[in-house]
C-alpha cells in the first residue's frame, strides 16, 4: 500500500488556492450571477440597449460650444 506524502507546503497551497476562490466568487459574484441568469434565459442581455436611450442633438452641443468661446 502506498500512501501520499503531504507536507507543510502543500497543505498551504491548497489553503491558498481555496482562499482566492472563495475571493473571486465573492468579489466576482454580481458578473457571475449576471452571466448564468443570462445563460439560462431568465434575463435578457442589455449590453446592445445600454446606449439606445441616450438622445444627443447635434446643434446643442455646438451651441454650447461657441457659447464657450
Amino acid at each position: 500500500m502506498q500512501f501520499l506524502y503531504f507536507d507543510a507546503g502543500l497543505g498551504a497551497m491548497i489553503a491558498q488556492a481555496a482562499v482566492a476562490v472563495a475571493a473571486g466568487v465573492l468579489l466576482f459574484y454580481k458578473s457571475i450571477k449576471y452571466k448564468i441568469r443570462t445563460i439560462l434565459g431568465l434575463q435578457k442581455d442589455t449590453s446592445e440597449e445600454v446606449f439606445d436611450d441616450i438622445d444627443v442633438n447635434d446643434e446643442t452641443l455646438k451651441k454650447s460650444s461657441q457659447d464657450d468661446n
